[in-house]
Formats: structure tokens, C-alpha cells, sequence
């Protein structure tokens, strides 16, 4: 039986782990293999509304967690992925910063399963706002120095680092960015992309179909370091359904638009931040709504907006926020409640967590 490729995207809060993978795997599925993704929280309905309309690719879903802590599950679902939909390349994300991911399921597919597994390189993926943080600019745009621990440790772990985003920059600053990224990591290979544009995808696609893992010796464990970063940081995630009480349709960017807003103002009013933030709103038919926040100080972003009105939509909120998990529970809360209050709108909560690292009982 021949290998299938197994590669994990890991990478900066916000780089853009969904939307490259949704580009790799278009290029990929229609020039090089039948691919397919295995994706975390809100990225599996993202890749599934995205790809089964424009191309074959398969995406399959890992409940709510890393894939680090679901190995037997992750295997079972590459064997299926390879046996029943005839995948030669599968990808999968990490959700959050991801460190340590390296060391849970590179080592331990190549330990249990190297006679099935080629193991692609660790792909790390970064975005020009946040790897300003630990350029010699040190942009400071309010988040904790712990925080800038953990992007420099990803940086640590890559086999691969690839710059996101560079259709928003121009070319002697994309340079610029390259030139740090080879200087702080000379041993490692750096790429640049846009996954909006498709930017420097086939270049991406062919480096990591025809290169392996290095299997770097990287583990986090035992680490305080790493643990008080850790600490720093909340998880958050929401599946929900929203519908007007009357029947009518409304517009709804402006309700995902306000609820951000009211995020975004509760985390100020208790002077905290959220460096990843992303919603994903869908009322069927292909209409969606895809948005993100990086910090309290930026503008949210839209990578797509609904282009209708409707009566309903299904939405989830996936963040890590600098703030501890009570009052984060209570302000996504209060958001969602004034938001309800202003557009006269149902609200059924079919799923949610909350919790830091360092929250007793994780």
C-alpha cells in the first residue's frame, strides 16, 4: 500500500491556517492529488462551505479539540480519508498557537505509524501584524510579553515558515519581512503566499508534496515558561442559532458586525484584548459571512460577507482572548444578549466553552 502524505499548519493566532488551506488544497486536489483536510473548530464549516462548492476536495471535522490530544481518532480519520475517499494528501490545522504540536503528532504518527505516514514538513505559518511584535521594531500592539514568548517558540518549531498576507504589503516590505525571517531562523526555509490572492500556492504546493518533516527534537513539556504563557490565554468557542421572531429578514452583517463590537467593547471595559477572534455565520445556500478581530485597537475584518438578507443563521465564535475565563464568559454573554435585544432575534446555544490553561480541572 502506498503512503499517504499527512502534514499538520501550525502558526500564528490570525495568520490565515484556514483560508491556506483552502487554497493548498484547491490547487492541490486538481494538479497534484485527490487532497483533503481534517479541520478544527469553526475551520470545518468554513472549508466545507468553501470547498464542496468550487472543487472535490473532502474535509472531515475533529470535534471540538487539538488533534494533539486525539491521535487514535486523527489516525482513523486519515485511514478513512485514504480508503474511502481516495486521498493521497491530507492537511490538518491546530487551533490556537499550537506549540507542542510537533512533539504530540509528528513524533507520534513516525513512532506508531511511519509504515503508513509520510510525514510533509511542519508548516508554520505567520502574518506580517503579529511578527512585527518581535521584529526589531517591537510593535507593540497590546498584547502580553508572554504572548510574544510563544510566537518566537513557533518559530523554534517549523520545518517550514511561510509569510501570509502579502498581498497586503508592498514588495520592498515583504522583503523587509523575509529578510528578518531568514536572519531569526537561518536554518529554516522561508516561503511568502497570499492564500487570498493564491499568491505563491503553487510554489507552496510543489515544496511541500516533494519534501519531509525534519522530526526536530521540540517539546514543551515540563516547560514553565511556556505554561505561564499559556495561563495568559482563554479559549473560547459557540456553535448557535439565531432567527427573528417575526419571520421577516434582516440584515445580517449588521448583526454579526454589532455583536463584535460588543465583544470588542466588554474587552476594553475591563482592559483586556483578544489577539484571535473569528466568527462564521452561514443561512444555507452557499451565503455566508466570515469575519476577525485581532486586537481591541483594529478594525474587524471581512473575508466575505452575506450578499442577502435572511431570517436565520447558524454562527460560531471561536477566540483566545488575554483575559480570564469568567469575565470573558460573562462579556460574550452580555454581547450576545444586547444584540438579541436590538434586532428582536431568538437565540438557541447548542454548544459552548470557555476555559483557560491554568483553570482548575483542565
Amino acid at each position: 500500500m502506498d503512503k499517504i502524505r499527512f502534514m499538520v499548519v501550525s502558526g500564528f493566532l490570525g495568520a490565515g491556517k484556514t483560508t491556506t488551506m483552502i487554497a493548498l488544497a484547491e490547487y492541490m486536489d486538481r494538479n497534484i492529488g485527490k487532497t483533503a483536510i481534517i479541520a478544527n473548530d469553526l475551520g470545518a464549516n468554513l472549508v466545507d462551505t468553501s470547498l464542496t462548492q468550487t472543487s472535490g476536495c473532502t474535509v472531515a471535522e475533529i470535534g471540538n479539540d487539538c488533534i494533539c490530544y486525539q491521535m487514535d481518532n486523527t489516525v482513523d480519520q486519515i485511514r478513512r480519508l485514504r480508503d474511502k475517499e481516495g486521498a493521497t494528501f491530507v492537511m490538518s490545522d491546530i487551533p490556537g498557537c499550537g506549540v507542542g504540536a510537533l512533539d504530540h503528532v509528528y513524533h507520534t504518527l513516525h513512532d506508531d505509524n511511519a509504515d503508513e505516514f509520510t510525514l510533509s514538513p511542519f508548516m508554520v505559518m505567520v502574518d506580517p501584524e503579529r511578527l512585527r511584535m518581535i521584529m526589531p521594531e517591537h510593535a507593540d500592539i497590546n498584547l502580553p510579553e508572554e504572548l510574544v514568548y510563544l510566537l518566537k517558540l513557533q518559530l523554534e518549531e517549523a520545518d517550514l515558515i511561510v509569510l501570509n498576507k502579502i498581498d497586503l504589503l508592498d514588495e520592498p516590505t515583504i522583503e523587509r519581512y523575509m529578510g528578518f525571517l531568514h536572519e531569526a531562523r537561518p536554518d529554516i526555509p522561508a516561503m511568502k503566499i497570499s492564500a487570498k490572492d493564491k499568491t505563491g500556492i503553487p510554489e507552496l504546493a510543489e515544496y511541500l508534496t516533494t519534501h519531509e518533516t525534519a522530526l526536530k527534537n521540540f517539546s514543551v513539556r515540563n516547560n514553565q515558561e511556556f505554561a505561564d504563557a499559556e495561563a495568559k490565554l482563554t479559549w473560547y468557542n459557540r456553535r448557535l442559532y439565531l432567527k427573528t421572531k417575526d419571520g421577516s429578514k434582516i440584515d445580517c452583517n449588521a448583526v454579526v458586525d454589532d455583536l463584535i463590537e460588543g465583544i470588542r467593547m466588554g474587552l476594553i471595559e475591563r482592559k483586556r484584548n483578544v489577539p484571535h477572534l473569528k466568527t462564521f455565520a452561514t443561512s444555507g445556500n452557499g451565503d455566508f459571512n466570515k469575519a476577525s478581530l485581532i486586537g481591541v485597537d483594529y478594525d474587524t475584518e471581512y473575508a466575505q460577507e452575506f450578499l442577502r438578507d435572511h431570517k436565520n443563521m447558524r454562527m460560531i465564535i471561536n477566540a483566545r482572548a488575554v483575559c480570564e475565563s469568567r469575565p470573558l464568559a460573562r462579556l460574550m454573554d452580555d454581547a450576545l444578549d444586547e444584540v438579541c435585544d436590538k434586532y428582536d432575534l431568538d437565540c438557541q446555544v447548542f454548544f459552548t466553552e470557555c476555559f483557560g490553561m491554568a483553570d482548575e480541572g483542565r
